[in-house]
């Protein structure tokens, strides 16, 4: 008999390859700007997630490196209801999304707008 141990994620927040891919070539120009992810209360659920570049971090931010060319802030406000999320840049038709798998959520609108978690 084998005992499997796990061990959970240390990362705030994690990126997929292609997400990495598209973040970095966004920032390739702009040498030490960043992404900030946050929320915000919208939707008919409760919550929409805000993806921006900023220059620099908000002091109480929480910085998770990606890459040596792509660090991410998370807004303070936001940890709780963001931890152990996955984004990912898919390609829809000719579009590039992003997506947010966030195992937090329990509910989210029809129009995927916004979520709410437990």
């Amino acid at each position: 008999m084998s005992v499997e141990t796990f061990v959970p994620s240390t990362k705030l927040i994690t990126l997929t390859d292609s997400a990495v891919k598209h973040f970095e070539s966004k920032l390739k120009d702009k040498p030490g700007q960043l992404i900030r992810l946050s929320t915000k209360v919208s939707g008919c659920t409760g919550y929409a997630y805000v993806l921006d570049f900023a220059d620099s971090a908000k002091a109480d931010d929480e910085i998770v490196e990606i890459s040596p060319l792509l660090n991410v802030a998370v807004a303070a406000d936001a940890i709780d209801l963001l931890r152990n999320t996955e984004i990912d840049y898919v390609t829809e038709g000719v579009n590039g999304v992003i997506k947010y798998n966030n195992p937090n959520v329990v509910d989210e609108c029809g129009c995927g707008e916004s979520f709410n978690v437990g």
